[in-house]
């Protein structure tokens, strides 16, 4: 028997994209990023995001996270649609329904480790409380941060660096974590130790992640991979081979050629 909390998980998509396009620029000069894209990112899924060059995976990923405007169609977060919200709503509940892991860290270099993972707290206002701490606490053991929490980031290694950054993006437990490129400034041991753990935050936390990148490695840990080209949803599959990825990214580059 399937409960009630999962069913309406499986009914209530974490974020879902209704016929959405974006457009840069006007007349003879407009670029479509997106055209006409629908589709529902599911609660507890890792969502790879793939495609060429300028196929428009990174604008998805904007304006699913609400960092970008649509030109048209809808984009519903947290049961709200984005475009019916102002800057000030937009931010909150990005800052309570969001987290971020980008390619660049983007850590504070002047806060230690732990300032950096406390940091969505201190934005959004809110207090630490005693299972919230228990549950960083957790997240800095598992992610071998133990040692490392009076650190700044100066003092750590890459894989370090993005270690922190997932951990500040899993401690507010965000309804969906967006991740871009988050592997493409690590080395190979230290890239397939932060695809393993946003695979465990998936599996083992429940955790709503959506990656961007270009690496059919990276992809080959999600469990589902969309595949955008020429600002369309062209593929939508389950896990596959890093071999299966790159067929399938020469594919589309080929017939664009």
């Amino acid at each position: 028997m399937i409960s009630n909390s999962l069913q309406d998980n499986e009914i209530r998509p974490v974020v879902s994209l209704r016929r959405v396009s974006r457009t840069y620029g006007e007349g003879s000069g407009a670029v479509i990023a997106l055209d006409g894209v629908s589709v529902d990112i599911r609660t507890g899924d890792f969502t790879a995001v793939m495609g060429p060059s300028g196929s428009g995976k990174s604008t998805l990923m904007n304006v699913a996270a609400g960092l970008d405007d649509v030109s048209e169609g809808d984009v519903v977060l947290g049961g709200a649609v984005l475009s019916q919200l102002g800057d000030d709503a937009r931010t909150r509940l990005r800052r309570s329904q969001v987290g971020f892991v980008f390619q660049a860290f983007n850590l504070v270099p002047t806060l230690s480790v732990d300032e950096n993972i406390l940091l969505p707290f201190e934005l959004a206002g809110r207090r630490v409380g005693a299972e919230e701490r228990q549950w960083i606490d957790h997240l800095v053991h598992t992610l071998g941060l133990a040692d490392r929490v009076t650190h700044r980031p100066s003092e750590l290694s890459g894989g370090q660096q993005q270690r922190v950054a997932i951990a500040r993006a899993l401690a507010s437990r965000p309804a969906v974590i967006f991740a871009d490129e988050p592997t493409g400034n690590l080395d190979s041991r230290s890239s397939r130790e932060v695809l393993t753990l946003l695979r465990t935050a998936a599996r083992e936390y429940g955790q709503s992640i959506v990656m961007v990148s270009h690496d059919p490695v990276a992809a080959s840990y999600a469990d589902r991979i969309l595949v955008i080209a020429d600002g369309r949803l062209v593929g939508d599959h389950g896990p596959l081979s890093p071999q299966q990825i790159a067929d399938l990214l020469i594919g589309f580059e080929v017939g664009a050629a």
